[in-house]
């Protein structure tokens, strides 16, 4: 993530860069970017997976044209199914790029092969369908199972190439990350904190971050318990890839106990020092080699200084898991709701002991001063899940409360650092006991805060519900663009309108290239996909027998900060939506990450929910 990445391009700063052919410098058709001049195919753009039968089918064409053009919807057989005319939108901001807007909406007839004209160019191919999530569903959420640490990657599960040895288990040097010390200072024992996910391009594991993440997959399950025409089906046992198959539990349960093992390891056991918080984070020594299978590394695992963040991300998500798991296996939903409880007290105790971000050798620092907004969420899953006076005075007492610009902020509702709206999401939608009074107005606070996401959505010519301040993209802006559609699907669950939905699969089509860039911004889906995304496993660009990442890879996507050295080469000047190439060392566009995955999984069950349902509706959910 952020900080790692950072890290990660100091330390990797005198490797030699490999040339980068991903973005050709060529000036797109028509287009007058603000910066460099890139090659983004045609300039008819659309979502290249495809349209929803009964959804929104919108796209954009780059033009000097300041009329309106004429556009044609053929088959794939070249037949016209549809036509008309394009509007006008003048200069999009986040691109530089004059463009204008179509429409084809009206179109159900299923088919694959679709492409839209626009003077004389031609789109890239697409489908209309009811499951064109379907796959995308599988693949984001087998991203999590294939950067698992402590297990074998098993290739009848995954395929040959991606499959690879444990990483970091006791067979690994210096006993992996079953028998690890803390950092000099921190502690005197060691601790087996084996399992989990690795964060993102280095093999770090984050409580910060796999906090949301695993709440993320956690919330994509409950959402079917607690939302008419959710379909629990394709999460349930024996539909993943995991290796889990046959033992009663959801897959998608499988997957988030794999971290919550994890995460629930980090705790600091009773009788030292600070006991009940837990660990921040666990990484190499010194920042891993590039590339590294998993279990080709040979450093030292450390332990790093407890904070009340990871405390209260394990509080939060282990209360989250003891109310998923009860049906499935009850003594681990009482054990994870002993721990969440230990965690809150012992975050309350010691509420202000806070992560460095200059700690960043070896790992990313993951930094946070402020954690009001953790207290907020942990004491909202504990509530939701005991009913206990103490969590619910916690919620109604925090300044955070009811507070849309605190719980949502405009430009990305949700990130590791910024967290209360995860518990203001599961207020608003998991049965609690909050008066109907109090539930209304948490309620109301996501739809307002969708409405915001909504607005932007429509104001922008290319439909991403991201409108950061100032208009620069931030790291991992796919992500916020993500997480704001979470609130957006939200809203349309709780209120059935089309307009939230439409802002959500606006943001689909964002996404999978209906973009400045013309780039599919998830691997292996789309003609113009991202496939070089920073990893030191998934590094074919570096070495071609390592595999390019696995389909259903979500890059970060545009970031007008730069942050590392072939960005600042390839495109400096550039306009915030264009900050983006598909280099494996270009970390700070183009990392991949538990935390950016974990949104897409979501939004991909949910728009899949949508195609098979009928007319693309959803139910209100469940009180």
């Amino acid at each position: 993530m952020v900080g790692a990445a950072v890290a990660a391009g100091l330390a990797l700063g005198a490797l030699t860069v490999p040339a980068a052919g991903a973005v050709e410098r060529l000036a797109p058709s028509g287009a007058k970017p603000a910066g460099p001049t890139l090659d983004t195919g045609s300039p008819v753009r659309v979502n290249q997976v495809g349209y929803l039968t009964h959804g929104p089918k919108k796209g954009t064409v780059v033009t000097t044209a300041t009329k309106p053009l004429t556009w044609t919807l053929r088959t794939a057989h070249g037949i016209k199914e549809a036509g008309g005319t394009t509007t006008p939108a003048g200069i999009d901001p986040s691109s530089g790029q004059n463009v204008q807007t179509f429409d084809f909406s009206k179109v159900t007839q299923k088919g694959k092969g679709y492409t839209v004209i626009v003077d004389g160019k031609e789109s890239e191919p697409f489908t209309i369908g009811d499951d064109i999530y379907s796959s995308l569903r599988r693949d984001s959420l087998a991203y999590f199972y294939q950067n698992r640490s402590g297990i074998k990657i098993d290739a009848d599960i995954v395929g040959g190439k991606y499959a690879r040895p444990a990483g970091h288990d006791k067979a690994a040097a210096h006993g992996g990350d079953t028998d690890v010390p803390c950092r000099p200072g921190v502690c005197d024992y060691r601790r087996n904190v084996s399992g989990g996910w690795y964060d993102a391009g280095d093999q770090g594991k984050y409580v910060v971050n796999g906090g949301i993440s695993v709440a993320q997959l956690m919330s994509a399950f409950e959402r079917t318990r607690t939302t008419k025409g959710a379909d629990a089906k394709p999460l349930g046992d024996g539909r993943l890839r995991v290796p889990e198959h046959g033992n009663g539990v959801p897959d998608i349960l499988d997957e988030a106990r794999w971290e919550m093992d994890f995460l629930m390891r980090m705790q600091v056991p009773q009788g030292k020092p600070l006991a009940g918080m837990a660990f921040h984070k666990v990484h190499d020594d010194q920042w891993t080699g590039f590339p590294t299978r998993p279990d080709q590394d040979k450093q030292q695992r450390e332990l790093h200084a407890p904070s009340t963040a990871a405390t209260l991300n394990l509080a939060a998500t282990a209360a989250q898991s003891a109310r998923l798991f009860k049906p499935y296996d009850p003594k681990f939903a009482a054990r994870s709701l002993h721990v969440a409880e230990t965690a809150w007290a012992a975050a309350k105790a010691h509420p202000d002991v806070i992560a460095s971000d200059q700690d960043s050798t070896g790992g990313g620092a993951y930094g946070d001063s402020d954690v009001s907004d953790e207290f907020y969420w942990a004491a909202a899953e504990l509530f939701i899940t005991t009913g206990d006076n103490t969590y619910r005075q916690a919620v109604l007492q925090s300044p955070l409360h009811g507070d849309v610009d605190a719980l949502f902020p405009r430009g990305g509702a949700l990130s590791w650092s910024q967290v209360a709206g995860l518990g203001a999401l599961d207020l608003a939608t998991v049965p609690n006991k909050l008066t109907d009074k109090q539930r209304d107005a948490v309620r109301r606070t996501v739809i307002r805060a969708a409405d915001r996401y909504a607005a932007d959505s429509a104001k922008s010519a290319y439909g991403v519900p991201y409108a950061p301040k100032g208009g620069a993209y931030e790291w991992g802006s796919n992500s916020q663009v993500l997480n704001n559609m979470v609130v957006l699907a939200t809203a349309h669950d709780l209120t059935g309108k089309s307009r939230y939905r439409d802002a959500v699969l606006r943001g689909m089509d964002y996404l999978l290239g209906a973009n400045p860039l013309n780039q599919s911004y998830v691997t292996g889906y789309g003609e113009r996909n991202s496939h070089h995304q920073h990893h030191r496993f998934w590094a074919h660009q570096i070495d071609p027998k390592l595999p390019n990442p696995a389909p259903g890879s979500l890059a970060g996507g545009p970031n007008s900060g730069l942050q590392d050295p072939v960005a600042q080469k390839k495109l400096k000047g550039c306009a915030p939506a264009m900050c983006y190439t598909d280099d494996i060392m270009s970390f700070s566009t183009n990392e991949i990450t538990i935390n950016w995955n974990a949104p897409l999984a979501w939004i991909s069950s949910y728009a899949d929910d949508l195609g098979h349902n009928a007319a693309g509706g959803a139910g209100a959910t469940r009180s």
